[in-house]
C-alpha cells in the first residue's frame, strides 16, 4: 500500500494480533492449551538440544547393521515401483513370532522389526525419552519420521503381538507411543493391527482357519464329527508355512482410527492416566465380553 497506509505484512500482523488477543480473552481454557503446548514444545527443544546428535549418530550406526529390522526391498518413497503402497513393517514381540513372520513373508514389501518384550509406557513422557530408549530410538530410525512423515518408508504400520492379554498390553503401550509422538501415522491412516486365527479346525480333507469363536462353531458344523481342533496361544504357535496365508492377499487388518470429537491428550488421558471411575466403569462394561469369550475357548485342547 502507498502513502501513509500500512504494508500488506503490517495490516495482516495487527489485525490477527488483535483478534487473536480477543479470542484467547474470551476463551481463557483455550488459551492455557495454547500456552501449555508452546511450554512442552520449549522445554523439548531445550532437552532434544543435548542428546539429538548423539541418538542420530546411534542410528546411522544401526542402519548398517540393526539387529531389531528384517527390511524389505521396496519403500514408500519408491514412487517409480508400482509397489510401493504394499510395503508394510510388521512390529512383533519376540524372537517366536517375528521368526514366523520373517520366513514367511514378501521380502520385497514386508518388512520386521521385533521388540525385545514390553514396549516401555510412554505415556506423559517428552520425547526426549524417543532418543534415550533404544527401541524407540530404532523404531524411530527404521521408519525414518524423526524429521517428517514425508519421509516415512513405509506405507502399513502393522501391530503383530499375540491375542492374550501380554499382546493387547503390547498393542496399547505401541498405540500410546505413536499417540503421544507421532499422530500424524494414525490420522493418516498408517497403523493397523493384524488380525490372525485363533483355531484351526481340520478333518483329512478340509482346514478351517478361524478368527472367532463363531467361525470356529461354523467350522466344526462343516468338517463334521471329530475335528482336530488346535487354539493358537500365540503368534510362535503358527508354522511359517501357514503364516503366509495369513499376511498375503487374504490379511486381516483393522486400522487404528482416531475419534475427531476426541482430542488425542483426552483419548490418552482416559487409556493411560489415572484409574477414574468412569474408566473403571468402562473397563468392567468390556472386561465381560473379554471373560465370555475366555470361558468359551479354554477348554478345547489339541
Amino acid at each position: 500500500m502507498g502513502g501513509e497506509m500500512p504494508t500488506v505484512r503490517t495490516y495482516i500482523n495487527d489485525f490477527i494480533g488483535q483478534y487473536l488477543d480477543n479470542f484467547l480473552h474470551k476463551n481463557p481454557q483455550t488459551a492455557e492449551a495454547l500456552q501449555r503446548k508452546i511450554v512442552q514444545a520449549e522445554r523439548e527443544r531445550k532437552e532434544l538440544s543435548g542428546i539429538r546428535k548423539l541418538a542420530r549418530d546411534r542410528a546411522k550406526k544401526s542402519n548398517l547393521h540393526n539387529k531389531k529390522l528384517r527390511d524389505c526391498r521396496v519403500h514408500l518413497p519408491d514412487t517409480k515401483n508400482d509397489r510401493c503402497l504394499e510395503s508394510t513393517l510388521f512390529i512383533t514381540e519376540g524372537d517366536s513370532a517375528s521368526g514366523s513372520i520373517t520366513k514367511s513373508r514378501d521380502v520385497n514389501t514386508q518388512a520386521v522389526f521385533s521388540l525385545r518384550g514390553k514396549p516401555l509406557n510412554s505415556y506423559g513422557m517428552t520425547k526426549k525419552i524417543v532418543y534415550e530408549n533404544e527401541e524407540f530410538n530404532l523404531l524411530q530410525a527404521a521408519l525414518n519420521i524423526e524429521d517428517s512423515m514425508e519421509d516415512l518408508r513405509y506405507n502399513n504400520i502393522v501391530i503383530a503381538t499375540d491375542a492374550d492379554v501380554d499382546g493387547m498390553h503390547i498393542r496399547l503401550l505401541l498405540i500410546t507411543f505413536f499417540l503421544q509422538f507421532f499422530p500424524e501415522l494414525i490420522k493418516d491412516n498408517h497403523l493397523y493391527i493384524l488380525q490372525t486365527p485363533l483355531f484351526r479346525v481340520r478333518n483329512k480333507k478340509e482346514t478351517y482357519y478361524c478368527y472367532t469363536p463363531e467361525e470356529k462353531e461354523a467350522a466344526m458344523l462343516k468338517v463334521g464329527t471329530k475335528p482336530e481342533i488346535t487354539r493358537f496361544k500365540g503368534l510362535g504357535e503358527i508354522s511359517p508355512d501357514e503364516f503366509k496365508h495369513f499376511i498375503g492377499q487374504d490379511i486381516r487388518l483393522e486400522p487404528v482410527m482416531l475419534d475427531k470429537k476426541m482430542s488425542i491428550d483426552q483419548l490418552l488421558e482416559f487409556y493411560m492416566g489415572k484409574n477414574t471411575p468412569k474408566r473403571q466403569e468402562f473397563i468392567i462394561d468390556n472386561l465381560k465380553v473379554e471373560l465370555d469369550v475366555i470361558s468359551e475357548t479354554e477348554p478345547i485342547s489339541e
